[in-house]
């Protein structure tokens, strides 16, 4: 079976985690601190921002948290994503609300977001917080979402769980230029990988040292930060109410030395994307269309076939032995959503990329010719 998505695991990769193994610190140590502030300077963050923390999960409920997200606000994303991009709104008591998607990107439309806020306003319902997911490894248009943010009064949290290493307007996601915080996934089948884990990024200090508190208990040492100041060494205060949230110094240290590859692992994605592009031209399929704002991280290389055949298509793939998966179901379709009230119609555009929607397999290690082997079984179940 050739997978939808694999990690790359290097004898330097294995290195670096055995080094942690042999040392004094496995859980909370240097490597963590290492990797938060290489990967903060690699998306332009020079003077630290990286907040390391489980899961992506983990990051997005502590950015709501962050944020001051709590019952009677509503928060917004795209349906097409993961669950986990709505659901951190629901564990702060907060509504949830969706945006429907541009048909060309498959992100959240910032036409559609203008439109919906306008209406928002209108009935003194605006969103404290809007998450904009960048899909496939794709950044969203952030410039036009953030000068929304400023007209509404919105806060911005970036799901970049598929676009690490992706570029918008020159820079580099997650650098925050257009966002309060912005979140990375280091899952086995993104692009860079810590077994399980994320990183939040966040420009504002105030900002960082709260997502910091709130990895980890609410709980602090810092002298500054202290109410009593002469209890003893021993001496720690909750100022916040927390979470064990912590990513581990094995993992850590396996995302640095990852960190060191990124560029090379881009590289072959961009390529295998470029020659997809190119093997699929002749087919009747709608490949992935790129915006010229950006250059995406190709996390994922999703296209398009005839919904009413897409599931002969997906079962023909798999039977060929090739692991295809489908990315996404829109979010408020799901039984948990319906018992909220959401219903189908919602956001036509998802809705209509769902339909007919398979992700082919992408991945770093991926051969020119088992990428011919997938375009052949493409081919195959289509005809």
């Amino acid at each position: 079976m050739i997978p939808y998505g694999r990690q790359s695991i290097s004898e330097e990769d294995i290195a670096a985690v055995e080094a942690v193994l042999r040392s004094e610190w496995i859980t909370q140590g240097p490597a963590i601190g290492a990797f938060e502030r290489g990967l903060a300077a690699y998306c332009g963050l020079q003077d630290g921002g990286g907040v390391a923390v489980a899961n992506a999960t983990a990051a997005l409920h502590i950015a709501m948290l962050a944020l001051g997200v709590g019952p009677g606000d509503v928060v917004w994303t795209s349906p097409n994503t993961f669950i986990a991009s709505a659901n951190c709104a629901l564990y702060c008591g907060a509504e949830v609300d969706f945006v429907d998607t541009d048909p060309d990107t498959y992100n959240l439309c910032a036409r559609k977001l203008a439109e919906k806020l306008e209406q928002a306003s209108a009935a003194g319902r605006l969103p404290k917080v809007v998450i904009p997911v960048h899909f496939a490894g794709q950044s969203c248009d952030m410039r036009a979402i953030a000068a929304l943010a400023q007209q509404y009064g919105f806060r911005v949290v970036e799901d970049a769980s598929h676009a690490v290493g992706a570029e918008y307007d020159g820079g580099k996601v997650g650098d925050c230029r257009f966002s309060d915080i912005a979140i990375f996934s280091f899952h086995p089948v993104k692009i860079l990988t810590t077994a399980e884990g994320g990183m939040l990024m966040a420009r504002d200090p105030a900002l960082y040292r709260r997502l910091q508190l709130l990895r980890s208990h609410g709980m602090t040492r810092e002298a500054g930060e202290l109410e009593k100041h002469d209890e003893g060494g021993w001496y720690y205060e909750q100022s916040d109410l927390g979470y064990n949230y912590r990513i581990t110094d094995l993992q850590a240290a396996l995302g640095l030395s990852q960190l060191g590859r990124l560029d090379l692992f881009l590289e072959r994605r961009r390529a295998l994307a470029a020659r997809y592009d190119t093997l699929l031209a002749e087919l009747p399929v709608i490949r992935p269309r790129q915006a010229a704002y950006g250059v995406s991280a190709f996390h994922l290389y999703p296209i398009q076939v005839d919904p009413a055949r897409r599931r002969a298509v997906f079962d023909s793939l798999r039977s060929q032995g090739i692991g295809v998966n489908v990315h996404y179901i829109p979010v408020y379709t799901q039984p948990y959503y319906r018992k909220l009230g959401f219903r189908a119609g919602l956001c036509p555009n998802a809705e209509r990329y769902y339909a007919g929607a398979i992700s082919l397999p992408m991945f770093y290690g991926m051969t020119e010719a088992e990428q011919d082997e997938v375009v052949a079984a493409v081919r195959k179940a289509l005809a």
